[in-house]
């Protein structure tokens, strides 16, 4: 039963992997790790990985109640506090050093959504009223400054100055806007409207709702593109899998979360469709998920946070329509999958990064890094506990 197997995955294998990382020195989380498994204790420590550890041990203390779990999130709530917000211009740091000196200064909307997720969490977890004010603060900046008519900027300097968005730019482009900020703006905003439902943040789904329907979707491909000029005009011809799957299942707890049955009738025919296309065009044999697909090549490789984000989709994708009963299938098959590549049974290990086609592990790439946390595969143990969906 999936909800007995994940949660031991939780307990047992993830959260202590992340537990054991905590820098009682320097505060924090040690932010690196090589496939060697050695821990980089002078590592960068970003904001993103920061944030999204502050949300997942929040997130692990409301579903299990484990006081270790609290004692995390705290302690990463201080770092974050003390170390990563700009005490002079505001806002929270792209990276700090592994003793806390700021060592990319950058702002980015991005990583100022993440901050707000982990913080609306922890404020969700404890009642700590500094949490939430931090949280309106970071909307505050992004609403006033990151935003302009058409949607949210995304890239500046220290001072807010606008700079150019190479950190959320793959691929061989330099994007104005991209999908994958907004989605995680939403993504933000309907935490801290999960725990704190004032009028201004809703307005602010809505408005990002409308973005996803009316700018992002593309009608004709069912899928979602993902990298725009300032005109939302798309910039290369791009299908995320990981993403659309992602964005079929946060898409709708945001519309969920809003409780406006309009946005949910307008939305919902949208993350079917997402869901659909990906069943239809994403699977290898069934077993698992591929990356992307750019300009009609696949990419094979099978990426962590992809295969997890499928799991949810999937099992969300059921919910919204239980006559898909195949739709668990494949959440299953991609479980099994998970589990028989994906997690590393070495001893002191988590997950792999990344596999090539054949499931063998990608060597040079990180256990742990700016990009590699407990978010994903952490909450997707936590979504299959609370939705209790077994298959």
């Amino acid at each position: 039963m999936i909800i007995n197997e994940v949660k031991e995955e939780l307990i047992g294998n993830i959260i202590p992997f992340w537990r054991s990382l905590k820098d009682d020195k320097h505060g924090g989380f040690y932010g690196g790790m090589g496939y060697d498994l050695e821990t980089l204790k002078h590592s960068i420590k970003g904001g993103i990985y920061n944030s999204r550890i502050l949300w997942f041990f929040s997130n692990a203390y409301i579903t299990l109640k484990d006081e270790e779990c609290l004692k995390c999130a705290d302690h990463a709530y201080e770092f974050l506090r003390n170390k990563l917000i700009d005490k002079e211009f505001g806002g929270v740091y792209w990276s700090v050093t592994y003793d806390g000196k700021a060592e990319d200064d950058t702002k980015h909307t991005y990583n100022q959504a993440f901050a707000i997720y982990g913080l609306a969490s922890y404020y969700g977890a404890t009642g700590n009223k500094e949490a939430l004010k931090i949280a309106y603060d970071l909307v505050d900046k992004i609403e006033n400054i990151c935003k302009d008519d058409l949607g949210y900027l995304e890239a500046f300097d220290r001072e807010f100055k606008p700079a150019d968005n190479e950190k959320l730019s793959e691929n061989g482009v330099m994007a104005s806007r991209t999908m994958n900020t907004l989605l995680h703006v939403l993504e933000a905003y309907t935490e801290l409207y999960r725990v704190d439902k004032t009028k201004k943040v809703g307005d602010y789904i809505k408005f990002m709702l409308d973005l996803f329907a009316d700018r992002v979707y593309n009608q004709d491909l069912r899928r979602l593109d993902v990298f725009f000029d300032m005109d939302w005009n798309s910039i290369i011809d791009l299908h995320s899998y990981g993403h659309d799957i992602e964005a079929s299942w946060l898409v709708d707890r945001a519309c969920e979360v809003l409780g406006d049955e309009e946005y949910t009738r307008k939305i919902s025919k949208i993350t079917k469709e997402l869901a659909r296309k990906i069943y239809s065009v994403g699977l290898d044999e069934g077993t698992s998920l591929y990356n992307e697909c750019e300009n009609g090549k696949v990419d094979t490789k099978k990426v962590w946070w992809v295969q997890v984000e499928a799991i949810i989709g999937f099992v969300n994708g059921y919910e919204k329509d239980p006559s898909r009963t195949d739709y668990l299938e494949t959440a299953r098959k991609i479980w099994d999958y998970t589990k028989e590549y994906m997690i590393d049974k070495r001893a002191d290990g988590e997950w792999f990064n990344e596999l090539y086609k054949d499931g063998s592990p990608i060597k040079e790439k990180e256990i742990v890094g700016p990009w590699k946390g407990p978010y994903h595969n952490g909450r997707m143990c936590l979504e299959m506990i609370n939705r209790n969906v077994e298959f």
